[in-house]
């Protein structure tokens, strides 16, 4: 059986549970309630007035449908609006909010997503006067010209274990698309001769 969450909100809808409750319902709770256990404790001074005041601003106006966390009942009254989800990557992005930001699977789909996006750039940059250049934006050049091997070789680096797949994941989908449309001119070469 699973429980529905409630989206946050700031004001306080029911009664506090007390500290009993909490402990018997939830594992652990409360094991910093004893100052003696807080690593913080000798730098903290409770009571001190920060003097700040904060009254909730204007809301800014939605210009389409924004994803919303599950967990929060509304956006926060400011929000980013320079890239509205569009395509194949928006759709993603849309369906990771359907999950919590607390599982795994809402933040492999934004990832997801965002790989999805850099290839709907891709193709969308053939349509252009000026391709992407695979070459110069991975700086696979700068690796000979500014010491790229020399500052890995005697490091203990910690990226020096997935160096060897770095070619593959980058360079691969440019094999691959550039044979496909190779093939697919030599067909139609073929065809016409």
């Amino acid at each position: 059986m699973t429980e529905t969450a409630t989206p946050y909100v700031a004001e306080k809808t029911s009664k506090r549970e007390s500290a009993e409750t909490l402990r018997t319902r939830i594992p652990g709770w409360g094991a910093d309630l004893d100052p003696a256990d807080r690593p913080s404790y000798p730098r903290e001074q409770p009571g001190i007035e920060t003097g700040a005041r904060w009254d909730f601003p204007e809301r800014q106006p939605e210009k389409w449908p924004r994803e919303r966390s599950v967990e929060h009942a509304f956006l926060p009254p400011v929000f980013g609006t320079s890239t509205p989800p569009a395509g194949v990557s928006g759709a993603i992005r849309k369906y990771a909010y359907k999950y919590s930001e607390g599982r795994a699977a809402h933040w492999l789909l934004l990832v997801a997503a965002d790989r999805v996006d850099a290839w709907e750039h891709h193709l969308r940059s053939f349509a252009t006067l000026r391709p992407d250049n695979p070459i110069t934006e991975t700086g696979v050049l700068s690796e000979f010209s500014r010491g790229g091997v020399r500052s890995r070789v005697g490091q203990k680096r910690t990226d020096l274990t997935h160096q060897w797949m770095d070619p593959i994941i980058v360079g691969a989908p440019w094999v691959l698309a550039v044979g496909g449309l190779t093939a697919v001119v030599v067909r139609a070469l073929r065809k016409r001769s």
